[in-house]
C-alpha cells in the first residue's frame, strides 16, 4: 500500500446548504411507524456563523398519515461513529464541539392532525467567545399519538417514531487537517469487496468527501471508476470511508489481479491519494 500527494485541479469552497443527511435517513421520505408517517424538511443544517451572530432556520413538518400525531422536538447531542453511525444522547454541559446549548426551539410540542403542515423554528446563538470551530447539534423530533402518556417516553417505544435534523455550525474559518492513514479491501460476505480508507482530521473544521477510485487490471487497463461518497468527517475525530468496488448493477470483477487508486478530495490543496492491490481468485 503507498500513499502520495497530489495538487487538486479545483477547489470547493463551502456554502450554506440544507438538504437530506445522508446515511440518516431515506431522502424525501417519511418516517412511518405503527401508522404515523410524518415527512420533517430540510434534515440538514449547514450554517457559516461568526461569534455573537445569531441564526434561525424554520423546520417543517408534514403528516402525511391517517392519525393525529403529537410531536415533542429537543436538542441532542449527535457525533459520528468511526464507521460512521449517527450517534445520539441528551445534551450535556462540556461537550467537545456541541451547539445543543445554543439552540432554542420554537414551538417544542404541537400536534398535526391528518395532512395537515407544521414549522418549528430553530434558533442557533453563538456566544461571544467562541473560538473557530465546526459545531453540531440534533434537533429530534418524537411523534407520538395523542393520548401516548409523555411519562412512558423511552420505556415503550411501540408507538413512537424519531427523525433528527443535523446542525452543523462552523464558527469562523477554522482549519481542517484531513490525513489518509490506511487504505484495505475488505471482502463483504456474498458480495463483492469494499475499499475502506481510513482518514483523521486533527484540525477543528468540519469536511466532507469526494472524489473517485480507479480499478486499473493488470497492463494499466481502466475496468471501472467508481464515485467516492460524500460522507463528513468532524473535527479532531477518524472515522472509515467505504467504498464499494461495484454496484449493484455492475457485473463482478473477473479474476485475476488489480490496482485500485482512491483520490479523496476533502477541500484541502492537494488530494489525499492512495493506492492498493486486490487480487479476485477463480472459483473452482
Amino acid at each position: 500500500m503507498a500513499f502520495r500527494s497530489a495538487f487538486a485541479y479545483l477547489l470547493l469552497s463551502s456554502r450554506a446548504v440544507a438538504c437530506v443527511a445522508a446515511g440518516l435517513i431515506a431522502p424525501t421520505v417519511a418516517h412511518a411507524q405503527a401508522g404515523l408517517s410524518v415527512e420533517v424538511s430540510p434534515l440538514r443544517l449547514e450554517l457559516k456563523m461568526a461569534a455573537k451572530a445569531t441564526h434561525t432556520q424554520v423546520i417543517t413538518l408534514r403528516n402525511d398519515g391517517k392519525e393525529t400525531v403529537t410531536v415533542r422536538a429537543r436538542v441532542d447531542e449527535y457525533w459520528l461513529s468511526g464507521d460512521g453511525t449517527p450517534q445520539f444522547k441528551f445534551a450535556a454541559p462540556g461537550t467537545p464541539f456541541s451547539a445543543a446549548a445554543w439552540i432554542r426551539l420554537n414551538p417544542s410540542v404541537l400536534t398535526l392532525a391528518p395532512g395537515a403542515t407544521a414549522s418549528v423554528r430553530a434558533t442557533t446563538a453563538v456566544p461571544a467567545d467562541t473560538p473557530d470551530a465546526a459545531y453540531r447539534a440534533a434537533v429530534m423530533f418524537e411523534f407520538e399519538p395523542p393520548e401516548a402518556d409523555p411519562r412512558a417516553a423511552g420505556k415503550d417505544m411501540r408507538f413512537r417514531g424519531r427523525v433528527a435534523a443535523i446542525i452543523y455550525a462552523t464558527v469562523g474559518a477554522p482549519r481542517t487537517a484531513v490525513d489518509l492513514v490506511d487504505l484495505q479491501v475488505r471482502q463483504v460476505p456474498g458480495g463483492q469487496p469494499d475499499v475502506v480508507a481510513m482518514l483523521t482530521n486533527t484540525g477543528r473544521g468540519y469536511t466532507r468527501t469526494r472524489g473517485t477510485m480507479v480499478i486499473t487490471a493488470e497492463g494499466g487497463r481502466k475496468v471501472r471508476e467508481v464515485a467516492i461518497p460524500s460522507v463528513p468527517v468532524l473535527p479532531e475525530s477518524t472515522r472509515e470511508l467505504r467504498v464499494p468496488t461495484a454496484s449493484p448493477q455492475d457485473a463482478p470483477l473477473e479474476p485475476g489481479r488489480y490496482t485500485i487508486e482512491l483520490r479523496v478530495d476533502v477541500g484541502q490543496a492537494a488530494l489525499l491519494i492512495g493506492e492498493t492491490t486486490l487480487e479476485v481468485a477463480r472459483v473452482k
